[in-house]
């Protein structure tokens, strides 16, 4: 046992010699490429230089909201029981369209991005964005050689009008796809900060500072009045049912009050023995104008009820910050840019001589 141990411990001596001597090989070499190697780090600082000199900064825009989804149901199954007996739905029990995360995968979704991308820049250009997206990252410069796309404009007025010629929409189709693609993956952020609050964040990336704020302040209002509008809109329809149902109710029982008015306007020096002629239509007018009064005070009532769960139902959405100028400026430093170019330069220098090396020496 003795043996073995010291023979191992002989081949642990010499494996550890042979590799400090194999190291201490390296070394040496690459020592004596040094120059070539201090050559390829002072090139790769001055690329980085160059790129963080030229590169355009990166402005951003940030929106931060809070939403409350409102009355998930409670309020409504107060009255759904009331309403039902006027064969009304008031809506709102049960889960909604819009639960969990679902408004973050909106702010991305194309019909959202493309009513954004056709919204005005400003009040005096009446530039839309898309044209202005397109003008800031260049994008014509690649059309140049095509005339089809190279005459693509995209107006403001434009955005909900179908062109007749099958093939311009679908070019057009096209070009809007790929912006749409270029800034969810590129320019638009949205998310939670803490998943435990109803606070959503949302940023906007752009080279252009103008393109930057006014899309995030156009994509939140776009956003959020869709979020709105369809949290509320089977409320708003059966409110309007009501409504409409009250008037009509009302303005039958207004009738009936003019009506008896009516009879007897008609017969003013009626005959005693003539009661009939007066008596009838009066009283008959008289029973419907009491009916209707009846109904309609419970249509007031469940009308009221539809109005208080439609507030309950109607979601609030709090904006908390705004983007406003100066924008968030993101600019690469010269300095570290050029020693991790100069680094990152170096090391591929190293890992190219030293497998030049190993390939040479296998050869012969």
């Amino acid at each position: 046992m003795t043996n073995e141990q010291e023979k191992n411990d002989t081949n642990d001596e010499v494996s550890l010699k042979e590799l400090i001597l194999k190291l201490r090989e390296w070394w040496r070499y690459l020592w004596i490429k040094k120059w070539i190697i201090i050559t390829a780090g002072i090139t790769g600082g001055l690329l980085g230089f160059g790129y963080a000199f030229i590169k355009k900064p990166v402005y951003t825009a940030t929106t931060t909201f809070v939403l409350e989804s409102g009355d998930k149901g409670g309020g409504l199954g107060q009255y759904a029981g009331v309403a039902s007996m006027m064969g009304i739905d008031l809506g709102g029990v049960g889960g909604g369209i819009f639960q969990g995360d679902n408004i973050l995968e909106l702010y991305k979704s194309r019909t959202m991005l493309e009513k954004t991308l056709f919204s005005p820049l400003d009040s005096i250009s009446k530039l839309s964005l898309i044209e202005r997206f397109i003008e800031v990252n260049d994008i014509r410069k690649g059309w140049e050689k095509k005339p089809n796309l190279k005459n693509l404009v995209f107006k403001v007025e434009n955005s909900s009008q179908s062109l007749n010629d099958e093939k311009n929409k679908r070019l057009r189709d096209s070009v809007i796809a790929k912006v749409v693609e270029s800034i969810r993956k590129n320019v638009l952020s949205v998310s939670k900060p803490d998943k435990k609050l109803n606070i959503i964040k949302v940023d906007t990336r752009s080279f252009d500072e103008l393109f930057a704020k006014r899309f995030n302040e156009e994509l939140v209002k776009n956003v959020n009045d869709f979020y709105v509008q369809t949290k509320t809109k089977k409320s708003l329809e059966n409110v309007a049912i009501l409504q409409h149902k009250t008037d009509s109710v009302r303005a039958v029982m207004n009738g009936a009050i003019y009506s008896a008015a009516a009879v007897s306007d008609a017969t003013p020096n009626l005959n005693p023995t003539r009661q009939v002629q007066r008596v009838a239509p009066v009283q008959r007018a008289q029973f419907s104008a009491e009916t209707n009064k009846a109904i309609l005070s419970e249509m007031l009532k469940n009308l009221e009820m539809g109005k208080m769960a439609l507030l309950k139902e109607t979601p609030l959405i709090q904006v908390i910050d705004k983007p406003v100028y100066p924008l968030e400026k993101e600019k690469k430093s010269k300095i570290l840019t050029a020693i991790a170019f100069g680094f990152f330069l170096s090391m591929l220098t190293i890992i190219y001589l030293a497998l030049s090396r190993i390939i040479k020496n296998a050869t012969c």
